[in-house]
């Protein structure tokens, strides 16, 4: 058989949360469309919960889904919950544990033993950056590897630039800010100023930066498994980014800048930096009802795999689909949405108490995904639901894509995720953002400073959530976010962006095709 008929494996390791197995997802499905035999690995935690129906579980065992793409399972040491017990995923220090102490060996034999279907080995293993545990893997058993980094270029340069930022004395070799006379107008800390890294509207605050969460322990902690992350990260030799060319205001926005040794810039010789997002499903065209039109180009179909790909957009939760037909009876345009996302840790329940107020206060109609849990729900007033069922609805999950798409939708109130702030990009809807920790508030910083697509929302008071709510809504302000997102939106979703990060998806594939030989 000749060459040109062999089709490279590419093995897939996601971080396990979702915001990190649905863009690795995609990108699975972008490698399949260009003649890659991808299969994405996941832990059995994580393969339980979002593998089909009838699925074999366990060891390396495979699941047939949709696109071109296989889903497999890792062992994980970690023990499914009892027979009626919550199915909640398993804490940061559990995973974290089985990512350095279990999985390895599971992953090793996995690369060991998979092969294309002319019997070739796996040609590169694909490593989401937070999974750094599987790079020594790869060194291990001589496989190349490439980094994926799940949200923007600008957190990922935030990241990159850790040493930079020490040796600068602008944070402390464990990565508390170093006191400055600077203070920022929200009154955190130093500015970071003086590096190219970030565009300078940003004013970016040290307290910012993507390892600040929980309190101090917490925040070293966090800071050491960057540390980590980066010292195995150095041998990449691509990393793609799930974020679009020409990101607004990057300073490295091409593969070619990664080599440029200003400052600021990532080091000589560091991994090439390809744009190769928004990684997104196919999407078509929504009318809001405001004169403004969505539209998402499809991607391309693959061709018909020799094994079924995994589903479109494979859930850990189980999502109430009752909000859409809610949706339904609502006016264009005027429902508030509400979501912290899937892995953000409580707000605190006087927070949810004033953020329940401030819904109530503006008289709109609304949806709030509020997960079922006391340390969620604690905080609402007595009898809330019960008091705002004509005009709201409150869901534990929901089908967000759905959601964002649908014309009855004014504003999402969000914690700016990446990926629900690339979905929002995408249908067009203004935001209200309320980061929490990681790189949220980088994400926040841009949609409000750089892009100015959003507000944000300062203090969570009733007055508060209630005004920022109708300045998003109504009025000048709402009128200028709106069109500040149809120019952004026509940048992110045209034809010419997608084939920008089409073509360097290709690249890519061309890179393992000719740069990492197949070991038959």
């Amino acid at each position: 058989m000749g060459a040109e008929a062999i089709q490279p494996a590419v093995l897939l390791v996601p971080f396990p949360a979702q915001g990190h197995v649905t863009p690795m997802l995609h990108l699975a499905r972008a490698l399949a469309a260009n003649g890659v035999a991808a299969t994405v690995a996941v832990p059995d935690f994580i393969h339980r919960r979002i593998a089909p129906a009838g699925g074999r579980a366990g060891g390396t065992a495979h699941v047939d889904a949709d696109g071109g793409v296989v889903l497999a399972s890792i062992p994980s040491g970690i023990l499914p919950p009892e027979e009626g017990a919550a199915a909640d995923p398993p804490g940061f220090a559990a995973i974290l544990h089985a990512m350095e102490h279990h999985m390895p060996a599971q992953l090793e034999r996995m690369l060991l033993t998979t092969t294309t279907g002319c019997g070739g080995r796996v040609a590169c293993l694909v490593v989401d950056v937070l999974a750094s545990w599987a790079v020594p893997v790869a060194e291990r058993c001589g496989v190349p590897a490439a980094g994926f980094w799940p949200a923007m270029l600008a957190s990922y340069r935030a990241v990159a630039a850790i040493p930079e930022l020490i040796g600068k004395g602008i944070i402390s070799d464990s990565g508390t800010p170093v006191p400055s006379n600077q203070t920022y107008s929200d009154g955190q800390e130093q500015v970071i100023r003086g590096l190219r890294i970030l565009p300078a509207q940003l004013e970016l605050s040290t307290n910012e930066l993507p390892w600040f969460v929980g309190d101090s322990a917490t925040q070293k902690s966090r800071f050491a498994f960057w540390i980590q992350t980066l010292h195995r990260a150095r041998g990449f030799r691509s990393v793609l980014i799930n974020s679009f060319p020409g990101e607004a205001g990057s300073a490295v926005a091409t593969a070619a800048a990664a080599d440029d040794d200003d400052e600021g810039h990532l080091p000589r010789r560091g991994p090439r930096v390809l744009p190769v997002g928004p990684l997104l499903a196919g999407g078509n065209v929504v009318d809001r009802g405001k004169g403004d039109s969505v539209v998402v180009a499809a991607t391309n179909n693959p061709p018909t795999p020799p094994q079924q790909p995994c589903r479109k957009n494979p859930s850990m939760w189980h999502a109430d689909s009752t909000c859409i037909g809610w949706l339904d009876a609502q006016p264009a345009a005027s429902v508030v949405y509400v979501s912290f996302g899937s892995w953000v840790g409580p707000i605190g329940h006087e927070k949810i108490r004033e953020l329940a107020l401030g819904l109530e206060a503006t008289g709109r109609p609304f949806l709030w995904v509020l997960k079922n849990d006391p340390s969620w729900r604690a905080g609402l007033p007595g009898r809330y639901a019960e008091r705002v069922a004509s005009r709201s609805k409150l869901v534990e999950w929901a089908p967000q894509e759905d959601v964002l798409r649908h014309a009855a939708i004014g504003c999402y109130l969000t914690h700016c995720g990446w990926n629900s702030t690339v979905e929002a990009i995408h249908h067009g809807i203004r935001m209200l953002c309320y980061p929490v920790s990681g790189d949220q508030f980088i994400n926040c910083a841009y949609i409000t400073r750089v892009w100015e697509i959003g507000l944000k929302l300062g203090r969570v008071s009733q007055d508060g959530v209630r005004d920022c709510i109708e300045r998003v809504m109504d009025g000048t302000e709402g009128t200028r976010l709106s069109e500040k997102m149809k120019e952004l939106r026509e940048r992110v979703v045209t034809a010419e962006a997608r084939s920008l990060a089409q073509g360097n998806v290709k690249s890519f594939v061309n890179e393992i095709k000719t740069d990492y030989p197949l070991s038959m």
